[in-house]
């Protein structure tokens, strides 16, 4: 109450404006409109100025005539004054001043006159009416008031009961029982009763009892009775009391309450003559005995879930089954007599929805629903509310459903008229129904179809002032779902058509509402019921029988039980088949095939399933060895490729799960994607295609299709065009790619840290295989605009959304194609030319406007110096095009033509098919057959426009500027190498492609020196790559191969298409290739020399990887071997060191490495059987001495051998390459040299002309140091025993054998690990002779040079001095070979200094068979050389005269032809020279001496016949040396240096050789 207080200047100046300003105050507050609060304003003025007069401020009379006036303002302002009195009466009579008691009394006794005594005597305190004189004794006045009381309160009345006074109940019973259709009212039965009760003295409350008893027996007079009784009744609670009474009476063991009782309870609860809350506790049974009976209720159900899902013994199983017949024996016996839920239904029976949802509230959560009548009662409730909602926005056209009459009762809900009105009632009396609803399919479906009905309005109605609104109201909805209607499901016995019912409503929803709603149904609320509980142990139990008895066999009976099954109870059952899939990969099948009589709702709920089972974080995705990809996951992927293929599910939820995947960086789940892409779209990844397969996908889209992959996917038209939509619809497409794209890299640096290597190779392999898959899917199946509007141009998919190179490049790809086409198109249509060169020009034109833009695009992608090697539109053209734009693959057209013939003569001979199936069958093969053909023209037509093209731009393609050697280096780093392993097509076209690049002669490419790079170095490659990129770098090399062998196995396709070729010259002059310079070609023999070299290269590698016993190397050299089999080993000795090698690794990794074994194994059988298929080396390439003698002993110890004295040596000496180096020294005595004559014969010289083939100084100058550092060790270990000089240093080595063998061996194996200041040194002496040595080489047969004759000098000497040797072993190697040197030598010097033009620098091979023979011996017996060194004196004298004869006559043969390239020799020496000043040194001095030819010819035979002699002694020996060399490395460097220099002294063919080089260098 607001307080008011009076100012004191009022109370002061009272008379002169006081008194004025209380009176308006008083006036304002009585006109005041607030209903209440005025008089207790009014009250408070009155009382403030009476406090005044109290305490003495105001005179009485003032105050007197104030509060008289007052009176005047409203007619109840005396009784307003009057409890002003009474407050102050109370309040003065505890003060203990006496004068403010006195003021008090003066006051009131003033005010009497307007004030009545009555009020005053009602209020004021007996003690102050007697002060104030209006009652005598106060005493007397108490002692009245107290009589009165107990009159009217205490004082009983008696009346007659129903015994005492039949007359009278019978009479009213009459009155109550009559007839009351008539005009009777309650109004007149009324005053009857009154009479009645009046007369006969009736007790009232048994009157009252006995109304209820004809009320319960009349009970569909309910206007009548409720308004008699809301007449008679005085007090509620004495009706309620009487009703409790009644109810009390029924609660006696095997009493029924009857349902008229719970019918008059529920209608005066309705009309509000009775409180709930009143009546309630008179009704049993008690609520905590209600909670008690729910949780025994969830118990039992419970544990009968867990008898269900327990194995149980036969005869436990019936003796439960007993029990449990006898509790629901007792259960049935005595059925529970609640009288709340009786009440309960009553209420909802007659629409009173309030206090029916306060009684449910009083009870735990569904309890009371539970039971089928309040159910239905509910439900009908529910019925009659949405009507009139449902007749208009729910039944669908053509239906008339049951008319509905609504309840008289005018209290009941409102019936729904909108579906705003829905949120009023309809939904909270679904949510207290839940899973209930089961009882009335009916209503079930109702609501369903409001909600569809409300779901076209809300995708209509985009207004943004009801978005609010029905964005409520959707939630409202999606709860229902939830709470309501998935539950209900459940509970329904599969009843299909409820199922597709609701899936009509649920496709509406948006994925992410329908998962969430599936979620919540299969993982929470089964739990929140016992009947919900009980039913999914019965369907978990109804899966496993199914599941148990599943099988091809039977796939439709048992997929009509899972159909039925899954109609009501989808999750628990699919979660089931789910974790059986997963241990069990064999049931895909079956399962796959059963589901077909599925509803939609049920599919939907499948793919949920599924990715709530890939998402399982308990699961772990890799095995337990962490190299593998789990079992389960694997096996999920193959189910949802066949699922989602064979049955219309939505695939958003599943594309949507692998992009977050691939943004929260994990990669595993890509399986999925690669499975449902191959199986919905046909598309295969896979890189084991055979080359028919392979040959196949560089057609047209129907070959593909026909040829290219291993399992025939037919129809993959609608599948394909449901997996795009959704791509489409929900924007997936691209994020996917350039995920995929990102995450390769991510796989390695981001994922790969404490992974398997084996493991993370696997996810990159799937990632890409995936990406390449996923991006060849779009490229088919989208539009050009579709395609167009999603890939952004290269230069963004690189530097924004930082795309790897080669996938940006695989997705536009397809754009560019698309629109060089579409405006190919658009210039045919502008100019109808028809002739076949328009078209070209258009095409050429069409190409210049598309591609332009993407030349200036790639400028960006990587630094400018690169451009200066190679254009961009080299780049761009090579990563634009595919193998379709460069071939046609007519075999492969032709071979499926030829299929479908096939096919139609089958089905023509085929008695047992139906004519109209054949005749069906034979239209589609016949109108497949004219796809095809006609899909040849087409691509025919369009590769040679794309030839033409070529043949335009080729001449900007590379710059004359830049060297070749960094042309080929750029074009192999940017674009041979990333492309080639990108897939295998990629392989196949990289290959192509080079090849095509030589076929069309471009200019400054150089083909040699491309070919060169990529076999020559394979070992680092082969070392980075994956399992699957192994594949396709194997296939890239066979392809690549396959044009090498071609060109090798025929001169004349050699001369047709290498020949003239710019790939193929070997010197360049200063500007490049223009018709004034001399040009130089490489010949056939020579190149023939070349492809041995890089044979030879390869085994080089492929040893080097296998004997590393790297899981990675060994793995992928394995693949690439298997891929390039058909081309490579064809070399009989080099084929026979991979086989022992491969050999060695089957032994090795038969129990470690079970996926190594199966790899060496499988290689193994395929080498064994291309044996036949080899050749020996001297048919691989002309040679001059076929080596005969030594093939025997490479057979046994080619590169592939081990176990042998020098192995150790070997690798002390050199680090890297050890493996390798061993490889070439046991060889059949060719290999080796061959790769040096052949390495030699690839050099391309610079402007200055040195050199010879087309190999740069970089490649010329990496294998001459691999070569000299081979040399130099061979050397080492030669000189005690090699030295083909004179007999003088061999009785020395005697000498001294005899005077300290223990020091000798000591300083020989010091000298074998020559210190690496030494070996540079020794290098650069080398590497000058032996590249002398090599441009003697390579030539043909009759092409000797200078330092050839002086190196066969050499030899002759030697070969002289072991001729006792080789006694026994024929040589076809005449002796006579030293003279024709000594006069070849002779007469080269004076040519070399005639002919000043530059020669080609292909030399002769003949002296590489010597000296690789010679090292082979070495390799053996080096250690073992000084103690048969006397012997091998006396038979080198014998032999040496033999061995001059045939030489001279060799020498006639030869002389004409060695005339004619003497020249070359120059240039070989020059280049020798500069080698030396690279490498440091200038001594001619040294270079005199290391010619790497000095080695004897017959070293092989007389390591035959020592090993025959003194194996013994090898054996005993072989390992003193290698320790020995230990020691060696102590001694003083110094010494070494010298008696090394002086021992390459000795050996090196005298002095001549010297002058030669001297003269040749001052020619220069």
């Amino acid at each position: 109450m607001a307080t008011l207080i009076l100012p004191g200047e009022w109370i002061k100046n009272w008379e002169k404006s006081g008194k004025h300003e209380f009176v308006q105050l008083c006036k304002e507050l009585t006109e005041k409109p607030d209903h209440g609060s005025e008089i207790r304003d009014i009250q408070t003025a009155l009382y403030e100025l009476c406090w005044q007069v109290v305490l003495g401020n105001l005179k009485l009379d003032l105050a007197a005539n104030v509060l008289g006036d007052m009176m005047e303002l409203r007619d109840d302002m005396p009784s307003i004054l009057a409890d002003v009195f009474s407050i102050l009466d109370l309040e003065t009579v505890a003060l203990e001043e006496k004068n403010k008691r006195d003021h008090y009394t003066q006051l009131v006794g003033a005010c009497v006159i307007f004030v009545p005594e009555a009020i005053l005597k009602e209020r004021l305190d007996p003690e102050t009416l007697e002060s104030l004189g209006l009652i005598k004794q106060a005493h007397q006045f108490n002692q009245k008031i107290v009589k009165i009381k107990t009159k009217l309160f205490y004082k009983q009345q008696k009346f007659n009961l129903l015994r005492e006074e039949n007359e009278g109940y019978a009479k009213l019973i009459t009155e109550l029982g009559q007839d009351l259709s008539g005009n009777i009212t309650s109004h007149l039965v009324l005053e009857s009763i009154k009479s009645l009760i009046g007369c006969f003295n009736l007790d009232p409350n048994r009157v009252l009892d006995i109304i209820l008893e004809v009320y319960e027996s009349r009970s569909d007079q309910d206007e009548f009775f409720l308004s008699l009784i809301k007449s008679y009744m005085c007090e509620p609670l004495t009706l309620c009391h009487i009703l409790g009474f009644k109810f009390k009476f029924y609660q006696e063991p095997n009493e029924e309450t009857p349902k008229s009782l719970y019918h008059i309870a529920a209608a005066l609860l309705h009309h509000n003559l009775i409180e709930l809350e009143d009546l309630y506790v008179h009704l049993m049974p008690l609520d905590a005995t209600i909670v008690e009976e729910h949780k025994r209720d969830i118990s039992e159900a419970k544990q009968i879930a867990r008898k269900l899902v327990m194995v149980v013994l036969p005869s436990e199983k019936t003796e439960d089954k007993e029990k449990d017949k006898e509790k629901d024996e007792e259960k049935n016996d005595k059925p529970p007599d609640n009288q709340k839920l009786g009440l309960l239904e009553a209420l909802l029976r007659i629409g009173d929805w309030h206090h029916a949802q306060s009684i449910m509230d009083q009870m735990p959560s569904f309890y009371a629903t539970s039971h089928k009548a309040i159910a239905l009662a509910l439900c009908q409730l529910v019925h009659l509310t949405v009507e009139p909602l449902y007749r208009r926005a729910g039944l669908p056209k053509g239906a008339r459903g049951c008319v509905l009459h609504p309840l008289r009762n005018k209290r009941a809900p409102r019936p729904a008229e909108s579906f705003e009105d829905l949120r009023r009632d309809t939904f909270s009396m679904l949510c207290y129904l839940g899973p209930h609803l089961s009882h009335d399919p009916i209503l079930f479906a109702k609501i369903i179809r409001l909600g569809k009905g409300f779901m076209k309005e809300h995708q209509s109605d985009g207004r943004a002032d009801v978005k609010d609104k029905l964005d409520t109201l959707l939630s409202c909805f999606l709860s229902i779902a939830d709470q309501v209607l998935l539950p209900s499901l459940s509970l329904m016995e599969c009843n299909a058509c409820m199922s597709e019912e609701l899936w009509g409503l649920f496709k509406l929803f948006p994925y992410q509402h329908r998962y969430r709603l599936y979620g919540q149904w299969k993982n929470e609320t089964y739990s929140s019921h016992p009947l919900l509980v009980k039913v999914k142990a019965q369907t978990v139990e109804r899966a496993k029988y199914i599941m148990k008895r599943l099988t091809k066999e039977n796939v439709k009976q048992s997929g009509r039980q899972i159909g039925k099954l899954s109609h009501s109870n989808p999750t628990i059952l699919f979660d089931y088949m789910l974790s059986q899939i997963q241990w069990y990969d064999n049931l895909i099948v079956p399962v796959v095939d059963s589901l077909k009589y599925l509803t939609s709702l049920n599919y939907d709920v499948l793919a949920y399933c599924i990715i709530e089972a890939l998402a399982n974080p308990e699961k772990e995705k890799m095995k337990h060895d962490d190299t593998t990809i789990s079992s389960w996951l694997q096996s999920l992927a193959s189910l949802c490729g066949a699922v989602f293929r064979k049955y219309p599910i939505e695939l958003a939820g599943l594309l949507q799960y692998v992009t977050n995947q691939l943004k929260a960086g994990k990669s595993f789940d890509l399986l999925i994607l690669k499975e449902v892409v191959q199986k919905m779209a046909g598309i295969e990844i896979t890189d084991e295609m055979t080359s028919e397969q392979l040959e196949a996908m560089t057609g047209g889209e129907q070959l593909k299709a026909e040829g290219g992959y291993f399992g025939q996917i037919r129809n993959t038209k609608k599948s394909s065009q449901r997996l795009k939509d959704v791509l489409l619809d929900h924007e997936l497409a691209l994020p996917l790619c350039l995920l995929m794209a990102q995450q390769r890299n991510g796989v390695v640096f981001l994922e790969g840290g404490e992974k398997h290597l084996k493991l993370v190779g696997h996810l990159y392999d799937q990632c890409h295989d995936t990406l390449v898959q996923f991006g060849g899917f779009l490229a088919s199946n989208l539009s050009t605009e579709d395609y167009i509007k999603r890939v952004p141009s290269i230069d963004i998919l690189c530097n924004q959304f930082h795309t790897p190179h080669d996938a940006a490049f695989f997705l536009s790809r397809p754009m560019y194609a698309h629109q060089i086409l579409s405006k190919y198109d658009e210039l045919k249509k502008a100019e109808k030319g028809n002739r076949q060169q328009q078209k070209v020009h258009k095409y050429v034109a069409a190409c210049e406007q598309v591609m332009t833009p993407v030349h200036e695009a790639v400028v960006s992608l990587h630094p400018a110096r690169v451009w200066d090697d190679l254009r961009p539109q080299f780049y761009a053209t090579f990563w634009s095009l595919t193998m379709y734009d460069l071939a046609v693959p007519h075999a492969a057209y032709d071979r499926e033509v030829n299929k479908l013939k096939t096919q139609i003569k089958a089905i023509e001979e085929n008695p047992e098919i139906p004519l109209n199936k054949k005749k069906k069958e034979k239209e589609r093969c016949t109108a497949l057959q004219e796809k095809l053909q006609e899909e040849e023209k087409k691509q025919l037509e369009h590769v040679q426009r794309v030839l033409h093209r070529l043949k335009l731009e080729k001449d900007n393609w590379l710059l004359a500027k830049s060297t070749k050697n960094e042309t080929i280096t750029k074009f192999l780093q940017l674009c041979l190498f990333p492309r080639c392993i990108f897939s295998s097509i990629d392989a196949v076209y990289c290959a192509r492609f080079v090849e095509l690049v030589h076929q069309q002669k471009t200019p400054n490419f150089c083909t040699l020196l491309c070919y060169d790079r990529v076999f020559s170095a394979i070992i680092y490659t082969v070392a980075s790559c994956t399992e699957n990129e192994s594949h396709r770098y194997g296939r890239f090399l066979c392809c690549m191969l396959e044009t090498v062998t071609r060109w090798h196995s025929d001169r004349a396709v050699y001369e047709k298409e290498c020949v003239n070729y710019p790939g193929f010259l070997t010197i360049f002059r200063a500007t490049g290739f223009d018709g004034g310079n001399k040009v130089d070609q490489l010949d056939y023999e020579n190149f023939r020399h070349v492809v041995h070299k890089w044979h030879y290269m390869l085994t080089k590698a492929s040893v080097h990887c296998l004997e590393t016993g790297d899981y990675t190397h060994i793995r992928n050299i394995l693949i690439v071997l298997t891929k390039i089999l058909p081309c490579y080993p064809k070399v009989l000795n080099l084929g026979q060191a991979l086989e022992c090698r491969v050999h060695k690794i089957c032994l090795e990794e038969k129990d470690k490495r079970p996926d190594l074994y199966a790899l060496a194994m499988g290689y193994s059988g395929r080498l064994k059987s291309q044996k036949v298929h080899m050749v020996p080396e001297n048919e691989f390439h002309h040679k001059e001495q076929p080596a005969r003698s030594a093939t025997p002993a490479s057979q046994q110890n080619g590169p592939g051998s081990t176990g042998k004295p020098a192995t150790s040596t070997s690798k002390t000496e050199e680090g890297t390459s050890e493996d390798g180096e061993r490889g070439k020294d046991k060889s059949q005595g060719t290999t080796k040299p061959v790769n040096k004559a052949n390495s030699a014969a690839a050099k391309v010289t610079t402007s200055n002309g040195n050199g010879a083939l087309n190999s740069t100084k970089t490649v010329k100058e990496r294998d001459d140091k691999e070569k000299s550092g081979k040399e130099k060790k061979e050397k080492k270990e030669k000189t005690p025993g090699s030295t083909p000089e004179t007999k003088a240093e061999n009785r020395r080595e005697k000498q001294r054998d005899e005077r300290a063998g223990k020091e000798e061996r000591a300083a020989r194996e010091g000298k074998e690990k020559t210190p690496k200041a030494d070996r540079e040194k020794v290098k650069a002496e080398e590497k000058s002779s032996k590249d002398d040595k090599t441009k003697a080489g390579n030539g043909e047969p009759a092409e000797p040079s200078r330092e050839r004759d002086a190196i066969k000098e050499s030899k002759s000497k030697e070969k002289g001095d072991r001729s006792a040797v080789a006694g026994t072993l024929k040589s076809p190697v005449p002796r006579s070979e030293s003279a024709e040197s000594e006069r070849d030598h002779k007469r080269r010097k004076l040519d070399s200094h005639s002919s000043p033009s530059h020669s080609s620098s292909v030399k002769d091979n003949s002296n590489e068979p010597k000296e690789s023979t010679s090292k082979h011996h070495v390799n053996y017996n080096s250690v073992a050389r000084s103690k048969s060194r006397e012997r091998e004196l006396e038979k080198k004298d014998s032999d040496n005269t033999q061995g001059r004869s045939k030489e001279k006559k060799e020498e006639k043969d030869r002389k004409e032809r060695k005339r004619d390239h003497a020249v070359n020799d120059r240039e070989t020496s020059q280049e020798s020279k500069r080698k030396k000043d690279e490498n440091g040194t200038n001594s001619s001095k040294n270079s005199k001496s290391t010619s790497p030819s000095c080695d004897s010819p017959l070293s092989a035979e007389k390591e035959k016949s020592k090993r025959s002699k003194s194996s013994s002694k090898e054996k005993a020996e072989s390992v003193k040396p290698e320790r020995t060399s230990s020691g060696g490395k102590k001694e003083s460097r110094h010494d070494k240096e010298k008696s090394e220099k002086k021992e390459k002294r000795d050996s090196s063919g005298g002095k001549e050789e010297k002058k030669h080089h001297k003269s040749s260098d001052k020619h220069r």
